[in-house]
């Protein structure tokens, strides 16, 4: 099946901007997305999950003009 691909189309070959190859970009984009969730999960530190009563109060409780 991977014979069907053009020779072209090879992700180690084919360069980007900045003169990476795809395959270096894919990586790069992998590591990004890691350290920004290893960030976001450091920021907001987890909150115990709210149960449906608490939501519900919430939402009601916006709703009443009290913003």
């Amino acid at each position: 099946m991977t014979d069907d691909l053009d020779p072209d189309s090879d992700p180690d070959k084919l360069k980007g901007p900045g003169g990476m190859t795809l395959r270096q970009i894919h990586e790069q984009v992998q590591k990004s997305v890691e350290r920004d969730r290893q960030a976001q999960a450091a920021h907001n530190p987890a909150a115990p999950p709210q149960r449906r009563w608490q939501r519900w109060v919430r939402y009601v409780w916006g709703r009443s003009g009290r913003r």
